[in-house]
C-alpha cells in the first residue's frame, strides 16, 4: 500500500500520523453545545486519512477548517490549511455511548490538506480564512485558541513521539457545517497581513 504524502517547501513528505486537537476554540465548543474540557482533547488520524481532494463521503459529513503545523526535528517548521472531516451522526452516537471517535474522525480521506510552507514570522500572527462558494465561513487565529501551537506540541510530546513530517491539526473555530457535491472551498493563510498560502477544493 502506498503511503500518502504532503508537499512541503517543494518536497514530498510522508507523515506517519496527524495529531488533532479537539475543542480548542470557545465559540466552536458553544456552537456544538459541548462543554469546555478541563484538559487538552487529543486524537489521531492515520496516514491513510490524508488527501488533497475533498470528496462527498456520506450524508451529514461535516467540514472543520483548521490551521495545521508540520513538525521537523521536534519543532514547528511548516504551516498549512486542513479540513478535518467528521461523520457527524456517527460521532454523536459514539459520544452518547462514551466510545472513541475513530469511526467518525479517522476514516480514509478524512484529513484534506493543502501544501505546507515554511513558518516564517511570528506564529501568534497566523490567520486562516475559509470561504465556501465565495462566502467567508470560518476565520481562525492563534489568539483565539485555548491551547497555543507550542503548548500543543509540548503537551503532546509528554506522551507521544513525533516523526519528521507529522502534522498537528490545531482545532476548528466556529462556522462548521455540512457540504455537497460541487461546493467550492477556498482557504487563505496569512502571517500578520501577508498572504502566504492559498488552496482551493471543489467537492467531487
Amino acid at each position: 500500500m502506498d503511503l500518502n504524502q504532503v508537499k512541503f517547501d517543494n518536497h514530498l513528505i510522508t507523515p506517519s500520523k496527524i495529531v488533532c486537537i479537539g475543542r480548542n476554540y470557545v465559540e466552536h465548543i458553544q456552537e456544538l453545545q459541548n462543554e469546555i474540557p478541563q484538559n487538552m482533547v487529543v486524537f489521531n488520524k492515520p496516514n491513510s486519512a490524508i488527501s488533497d481532494k475533498l470528496t462527498s463521503i456520506c450524508p451529514n459529513t461535516r467540514y472543520e477548517g483548521e490551521i495545521c503545523f508540520l513538525i521537523i526535528n521536534n519543532r514547528i517548521d511548516g504551516i498549512g490549511i486542513g479540513l478535518d472531516l467528521t461523520k457527524a451522526d456517527i460521532q454523536q452516537e459514539l459520544k452518547q455511548q462514551g466510545l472513541p471517535w475513530e469511526r467518525a474522525k479517522s476514516f480514509d480521506k478524512s484529513a484534506v490538506l493543502s501544501e505546507f510552507v515554511k513558518m516564517d514570522g511570528n506564529i501568534d500572527e497566523i490567520v486562516m480564512k475559509l470561504f465556501i462558494n465565495g462566502k467567508l465561513t470560518q476565520k481562525a487565529t492563534v489568539d483565539m485558541m485555548i491551547y497555543k501551537p507550542h503548548k500543543i506540541l509540548k503537551e503532546c510530546q509528554e506522551f507521544m513521539s513525533f516523526a519528521n513530517g507529522d502534522i498537528i491539526m490545531s482545532g476548528t473555530p466556529k462556522g462548521v457545517g455540512t457540504y455537497k457535491i460541487n461546493d467550492h472551498f477556498e482557504g487563505k493563510l496569512y502571517v500578520k497581513d501577508k498572504l502566504v498560502l492559498e488552496v482551493s477544493w471543489r467537492v467531487c
